[in-house]
Parts: structure tokens; sequence; C-alpha cells
């Protein structure tokens, strides 16, 4: 202290702080010591004091300022950001209703497994029937913490960010860090494999929404059913199928562990391709189990030293000639169900398809064409040429061996090399199994002779010319295996060789369809030669001409007029215009018989029949048959210048041989959904119950029949059939026994007796008609008819057994002649014979069964004695007056004016038409015909002929 500081306080001490008067002495007992003034005695007054730490306060606040700045900034930059990664990301509630896409199968009657149906060959699993050892072996590899974390493994993202800065200099693909639920969310909500920081925090988004709805378990159930595991394998069963052929409980756990080393890299680590990778990886992962103990180390060692042996897995053989079919039946449920339902909803499809007749089927028409090939067309030429080649079997084996095989050919079949030296035309192949795209693998060398036959036919073989041959095998049957996939003969004990047949693939084509005519079940097929070759269904999808097999038809609608079978018509020249419809012999027989016109196919009996009966009943009816969805009102039409195919018209017969029930054609019995639950059946008949003792009123020619007092109908015959109507279907009463009972549903779309009286003429068709050589040789009775079309372009056979019915098509897919004289009777007809023989082999002998309201009776036709049904008002053998329209006696000469056809005398161009001279296309657009009325086809109209038209035909 100074003696000039009377506080006593060390000057400056509060110096900053807020400056303020110094206070007065005071004295004892009085007033306090004014201070002095300035200029008087004593320290001069302070001027204000400064604050301390003013800048550091300032920096503080300012400090402070700039951080909650830079936080509210980054918090709406990281909230902004997190908007944009979240607006479009997908919900993770589809994943709480997830039915994995599944493979549909298709199966044949006899429950073979004909097709299977799948964008991606998967076979769902559930949670509880995966082994442990497979869970595990995948948890320990792609997620050791995966029972633990909330979606997100910190500290696998930490040591992945580790390892990539690490090996950052060598350039190679960042280490992953996602976890199951990770890789959950990218396979199944984000769909991509896009490896970006961004893509990286959506999947953790949704990871860890999905760790919030979903329970670990159904994660791992969604990861193992839906990982892509290499080869075509999704998920952990299709993948145990692929690379060790075994169910997933059959799996060791070496195998689990080798499944499990696949994530990472499924094609770097197939066993198949890089064994020794995969064993390395198999490996890692066991060591991985340990580490997580779900196995010990001796059960690790054990793994370690099995040896890793995949196995192909050997895919269900497939039925020979059944690809068309099966592409049909996926037709219908892409229909149906669409594709995604088709191909990924599990569907369990029930089919009506017979394996052994639908390979039948595919063996007698390759036999047809093959036949037909070999006598109308020339050699085919080589497939390819090998130049430099010796006698030797060193020489010209490994080069054969390298030859892919053409499309269309078939298994039975065997590429051969024409050899240098004598004898001319001897050739060397080699026994090979065709694989994948046409490879084949090397076997043992033969050599065999080419018949003379053969060596003509090519003309001119030259040595290295590679050709299709087929060594001679015989089948229970004793004939040819031409579509069978059989071994070739040995060698003979000399090694001379074998007897061999020179093969080409036709390039004429044909179609072949065999259903049950009663439920319309397709029993077999066949859409062409070779589905390899050409998938295009010739059954199916191939509209064409049907000639005279579509006469049925017009003489059906006839019958339904009351027109006998015996009733005469003129066969006699009709010229209108420029159209000249003829006879195939071009011959005349005045008066014929309706039954000897459609047993000889008579083109000018058919003409004056239609005119007659009025071309719009017959359009009508065709529709109504579903020959057609429409068809002009044209005579030529008559005569098949219409447009169908061959499925549609095996229909229409059917139809017929079934009384006049509409026969829809179906390939497909039921389909079941992956739950078990039957959602199709195919229609046409109902189960229902009846009581025992109930008897239901018979169907007798369209008439309501009542029975008297004491239940009986009287004029009918004893038997009658009773009309499974579902009008009069009853129910069992209170007490009574219920009966089960099939009811037909099915429209009815002509009368039963005129149906029968069609099926009993086209039984003289095959007897002594065009289709002879058809029924050569079949002891049931059959009925049938043939078709030809214009210029021979297309040649038919269409007939019935009451067990069986087969339609048959041949002709070029690009129309155009199969030759003079290649009727549908010659050319279809041996076909038919032959599938039916086969189809028909061991079966009972069933007759057609007659309705109540018809009598078969014989009678003189004047070309011999024919057997027909006759309705009750109808004479057998009678021809009565039908107003004069070209009927016996009405008319010698032309038969039909203007005035009966309705046809313009300018109306070029209509060619003639017929069993063996059909017309050309009659264009649909724009046609008319009434669709049949459910449960009944409308009554045809009278017969007026004033409804025919007959405009161009193009």
């Amino acid at each position: 202290m100074t003696a000039s500081d009377p506080s006593g306080v060390p000057p400056g001490l509060f110096a900053g702080a807020r400056s303020r008067e110094p206070m007065a002495p005071r004295d004892a007992g009085g007033p306090p010591r004014q201070p002095p003034r300035n200029g008087g005695g004593g320290r001069p007054p302070r001027g204000p004091l400064r604050p301390r730490f003013r800048f550091w306060r300032r920096f503080a606040g300012a400090s402070l300022g700039a951080v909650i700045l830079v936080g509210a900034t980054g918090g709406l930059i990281v909230w902004h950001k997190y908007a944009l990664l979240t607006h479009d990301l997908p919900t993770v509630d589809s994943l709480t209703h997830y039915q994995p896409p599944v493979m549909s199968r298709v199966y044949s009657s006899d429950s073979r497994v004909m097709a299977e149906l799948a964008a991606e060959r998967r076979i769902f699993v559930p949670y509880s029937a995966i082994p442990d050892r497979v869970k595990q072996a995948f948890v320990a590899v792609e997620d050791q913490n995966f029972w633990t974390h909330g979606g997100v493994d910190p500290l696998a993202i930490l040591r992945a960010a580790v390892t990539d800065v690490t090996m950052m200099h060598e350039h190679r693909r960042p280490v992953g860090a996602s976890t199951i639920t990770q890789q959950v969310a990218r396979n199944m909500l984000l769909g991509s494999n896009t490896l970006s920081l961004e893509r990286k925090a959506q999947e953790a988004i949704l990871a860890m929404r999905i760790e919030q709805v979903l329970s670990k378990e159904r994660i791992l159930e969604i990861y193992l059913n839906e990982i892509y595991l290499g080869a075509g394998a999704y998920g952990i069963v299709a993948a145990a199928q692929t690379y060790f052929n075994k169910p997933l409980d059959e799996l060791t756990i070496a195998e689990a562990a080798s499944l499990a080393a696949l994530p990472k890299s499924p094609t770097n680590y197939n066993p198949f391709r890089f064994p020794d990778a995969a064993r390395t990886r198999r490996n890692f992962v066991l060591e991985r189990m340990v580490e997580t103990g779900a196995i010990t180390r001796a059960q690790a060692a054990e793994a370690e030293a099995e040896p890793l042996i995949p196995r192909n897995f050997h895919r269900p053989d497939p039925i020979p000639g059944a690809g068309w079919y099966a592409e049909e039946v996926r037709r219908q449920l892409v229909g149906m169900y669409g594709t995604a339902q088709t191909n990924e909803g599990g569907l369990v499809v029930q089919t009506s398809l017979d394996p052994r007749l639908q390979a039948e089927a595919a063996r007698d028409l390759r036999a047809g064409l093959l036949a037909y090939d070999r006598a109308h067309e020339p050699w085919h030429g080589t497939v390819t040429h090998l130049n430099d080649i010796t006698a030797e079997a060193s020489s010209w084996g490994p080069a054969l061996a390298q030859v892919a095989a053409p499309a269309g050919m078939l298994s039975s079949w065997r590429l051969a090399v024409i050899l240098p030296g004598k004898p001319q035309g001897r050739v060397g192949w080699l026994e090979l199994d065709i694989g994948p795209g046409g490879k084949v693998s090397e076997g043992a060398p033969h050599t065999g002779q080419l018949s003379s036959g053969d060596r003509f036919w090519m003309r001119n073989p030259h040595p290295g010319d590679v050709v299709m041959i087929e060594p001679s095998q015989k089948d229970a049957l004793g004939r040819r295996a031409e579509a069978k996939g059989v071994d070739a003969t040995e060698p003979d004990a000399e090694g001379g060789g074998d007897t061999l047949t020179l093969r080409t693939i036709p390039k004429v084509s044909g179609a072949l369809v065999a259903l049950n005519p009663r439920t319309g079940r397709v029993a077999a097929l066949v859409g062409g030669w070779s589905y390899e070759a050409s998938q295009f269904d010739r059954a199916t999808q191939a509209q064409r001409q049907p000639g005279s097999s579509f006469k049925p038809i017009v003489y059906l609608a006839a019958m339904e007029q009351g027109i006998s079978p015996s009733q005469q018509f003129m066969d006699a020249p009709y010229v209108n215009g420029s159209w000249r419809p003829n006879n195939y012999e071009m011959d005349f027989n005045g008066p014929t018989s309706l039954h000897d016109a459609l047993m000889e196919s008579l083109n000018l009996v058919t003409v004056r029949l239609a005119a007659h009966v009025g071309m719009g009943n017959i359009a009508d009816l065709a529709i109504a048959l579903h020959e057609v969805d429409a068809m002009p009102k044209v005579l030529p039409a008559a005569l098949g210048a219409v447009e169908t195919t061959v499925l549609r018209e095996a229909g229409a017969y059917a139809s017929i041989e079934q009384g006049g029930r509409l026969v829809t054609p179906s390939l497909i019995d039921s389909v079941q959904d992956r739950d078990g639950r039957v959602i199709y059946r195919a229609p046409g008949f109902d189960l229902g119950t009846q009581t025992a003792g109930d008897a239901q009123i018979p169907y007798v020619a369209q008439a309501q029949v009542q029975p008297d007092a004491n239940g009986k109908v009287h004029g009918l015959p004893a038997v009658v059939q009773p009309a499974l109507d579902p009008a009069v279907a009853t129910q069992a009463a209170p007490g009574a026994d219920a009966l089960p009972e099939i009811i037909d549903t099915r429209t009815r779309v002509a009368d039963p007796d005129s149906a029968f009286q069609i099926t009993t003429m086209m039984q003289d068709v095959i007897r002594r008609g065009t289709g002879t050589r058809a029924g050569s040789g079949i002891e049931q009775p059959i009925a049938g008819k043939t078709g030809t079309t214009q210029d021979f372009n297309d040649a038919w056979f269409v007939g019935y057994a009451p067990q069986m019915l087969t339609a048959v098509w041949i002709g070029y897919d690009t129309p155009k002649s199969l030759g003079e004289k290649e009727t549908g009777g010659n050319v279809a007809g041996p076909i038919w014979n032959r599938f039916m023989k086969f189809a028909l082999n061991g079966q009972p002998k069933v007759e057609f069964r007659a309705p109540p309201g018809v009598v078969l009776a014989r009678w003189g036709s004047g070309r011999g004695t024919a057997l027909d049904a006759f309705k009750l008002d109808q004479k057998p053998g009678e021809s009565i007056g039908l107003g004069g329209v070209a009927v016996a006696g009405a008319d010698m000469g032309n038969g039909l004016t203007d005035a009966d056809t309705g046809t313009e005398a300018d109306n070029a161009g209509i060619a003639s038409s017929g069993d063996y001279a059909g017309a050309a296309a009659v264009p649909v657009a724009g046609a008319s015909g009434s669709p049949p009325v459910p449960g009944q086809r409308p009554p045809p109209k009278p017969a007026t002929g004033s409804d025919i038209g007959v405009g161009g035909l193009y």
C-alpha cells in the first residue's frame, strides 16, 4: 500500500471494472469529508474501467453460433439426403405376405412330369424343412452375427472398410459387409447389384425396416429360397439337385458347405468347372462353421477330407413327341392365368396326355411323312463334307464326332460319312448320343453299306459327304423304328457292317390329334415332324381347308331337316358363270342317294344338297360344332372351302359321334394352385346324386315324352338311353339312398337321331368308299371321312371308334400340291390306320350306340346293300319329292339354276371344290352365322334355297 491509496487496495486491481466515485473520508462523529475538487489537493479522478475477456466471450459466442448453424445445416442436408434415399424405396410390407416364385409342373395322365414351366428353376422349402447344417453353413460364411444384429452389422462394416483401405492399391473389388438381411433387401426389394454408397445406404435402411416386421427365421427362409447359386439354380433345393442330384435332407456337412460357398461367386466356385477353387472355398466355410460352434473341429476335419464329387442332375426323360402338347397346355394356362402365374405360381396341372399313345402317334406320323417324302421328293442333300479322310476310323472318327446334328434329326438316326474306296456307298458312323446344342459324344466306329436304292436316290455320293442314316432295328411289332430312340445294332462278327437306311428330314409336314370322343380328353397331339426343329403347332395353329371332310356337316344339316339317307339327288353337271364344280372321277351318275354320295364323296350331289338345305343352316351348324368361328354362306363352303384346324375338326366329329352333344377337346383335366386347391376342372360333366330307383325321361327326337300311369313309355324300343340333362337331375329324398350320378352339362347342337344317321353313313365310307385304306385290318366298328383340297394341297382323314377318335392332316407349310392322286385316303388314311390299330389293340369290340328314335335297316342303294339308320317316320330306301330341287327325276340337266343357288352369272374366279378337288380359301371376314344358344342350338330354318349367296372367292 502507498500513501496515495488510502483504501489500501493495490492500484490496478479493479481495472476494467465498472467505474464509480471514491468514497469521502469520515471524521469521527462528523459528516463525511468531501472529495477534493479538481485543481484542489488529493488524487485526480480516473476514467471509465474497460471490461475484461470481451474478445474471448465474443469468440465463444460466435463459435457456438457457427456450430449451431453448421449442425442445423448438416441436419437439413442429412434429412434431405435421407428423404432422397427413402422417397422411392419400396415398402417391406410385401415381404410379410411373401410367396416365392415357384415353377409350375405339368403331368401326363399317368402322373409323369412332362413339362416344368418357370422363368427360374426354383423349388420352395419352408424353414422348418431346411436341415440345420445347411442353415448353419450359410450363416457362418455370410453373416456370423445374423442372430444378434438389427439388420446392419457395424463391426463387419468397419472390418470391410479397413480391408478396403489396406488393399486399395491392388485395384480389387471392395469387400462387402452386407448382412443376410441386407441381401434380402437387395434381391427382393431393390433388385439390383449396383455397387455405390447410396445403394448401400438404401440396403441398410431397408434391412433395419425388415428386421422390425419379420422374424429372423422368416428372413433366413426367404434368403435360402431366393438366392441364385449358379447353373440356373435358384434356392438351395434346386442347387442341391443341380450340383449333387440329391434332395436337401440328404446333403452331407461337406456338401452343405459347398452350397454355402457359392453365393460369393457362383461361377468361380462352380464345382463342375473349378473343382479346386470350389474345394478351397468349401473348406473355408467349414472353418467358419467351427468358429461359430456349428460343428466340431473333428467334424470339420472329416468333411474337409471328403472328396468333392458333383453329380449332374438328370431331369425326367421327356415324353417322346410331347413338345407341342406341352406348349399348347402352356398357351392355355397363360390365357387363363397370365404369364406370371403360369411360370411362378407353383401350379399343378393334370393333363389327359397318354404317353404310350403320344409316342405311337409321333412314330406313325413320322413314318407316314418319311414314306411320302421318299416317294415324291428328291434327295435333300448332305449335312456337310469332311475333307482329307481315309477309310480308317482313326481318320474320319474324330472329325465326324465334331459335326453337329441338324435340327429335326431323330435320336435313332446317326451321322455317317461316305468312305473312299470300294465298294461304293460304304459309310462309317459312330454310336453317338445327341447332346445339348446338337453336339455328340464320341463312341465306337461302325461301318455299313448303303443299298443300291439309297445310292440311286443320292444320285452321286462323294467320299467325305456326311449324311444321316438309321441302322436297322425292329421294334416289338416288327416295324422299323423310324422315330424311336433305340440303340443301333451291333456290328456283325466279321466287322463287315450293319444294314442301314439312308434318311433325310422330310419337307412335307403333318399333324395328328387323338382324343376320347365321349369326354373330349386329348390323349395325343403331334404338331409336325420335330418340335426341336419347329415349334409351330400344325394341329392347333395351322388354318387349313378341310375339303370333303367338311361334308358330314352338310349331310347332318340335311338329316336334321328330316331328309333320309336314301333320298336321291342328281349327280349331273352344274355350271354357274365360271364356277364349274366337278366330281373327282369327272363322271356323272344321275340320281344318287345321299348314302352313296357321301360314301363316294360326290361334289355335285353335295352342291345340290347344300342348295336345298340352305347355306345359312349349314353355317349355323358348323359354327355350333366349333368347326369354324364364322363362315360365308356360299356354296363352295359346303365342299370344304373354309379354314379350320385339326383339333377343331376332331372336336366336330366327336360331337357327331356323341349324338349331337358339343364335345370341346380338352388337354387340361385340372389345375391346382400352390396350396392344393383345385382352381380349374375341364367342363362338360358334373357329379350329382340320384335316389335309387329314380328313372329319367329319355331324349327321343327332341320330343317331350310322358310316361303313362304305370311309368311306361309306349311306342319306343325296350332299351332307351337316359337323358342326362341337368334340368331333370333329382335329389335324394330324406331316408333314401343317394347314388352318385354323372350329369352331362354339354350343349346339344344336333339331335341324336340325325347324328347317328351320319355315323352310320360314314361307316360305309370306310367299308366301301373313299376310306377303305384307312379301315384295312381293323375289326372294331369305325366311321370316318376323307378330305382333299384344291390341287391336292391338303390330305385329311378323320374317323372314330366309340373309344377313340383320330384326325390326321398332311400337307406343306407353304401350300403346294402333294401330287396327282395323292388324296386323303391315300396319304392320311394309312397313318390313321396304323395309329388306330395300335390304339384299339386289346380293346373290346363296341358298337356305336343307337338312339331310341331310329331303326337300322338294310336296303339296296344301287351300288350294293347299304345299312342305314332311319327315323321312325322314314321308310328305308325311299326317295320322295323335295319341291323339285334337283332330286331324282326333277332335273336331269344342270340341276340348279341361278334362282336355286342365288349365284350371279359374273361370279368369276370360283374354283372347283370337294373331296379330291377343293375350292380356294373363302375369306371369313364379315361372314355371318348365329352362335349356338347355351343348352340348345336353334332349330334349322326351313329349306328354301333362298339364303345362298356365292360371292367371289379369293
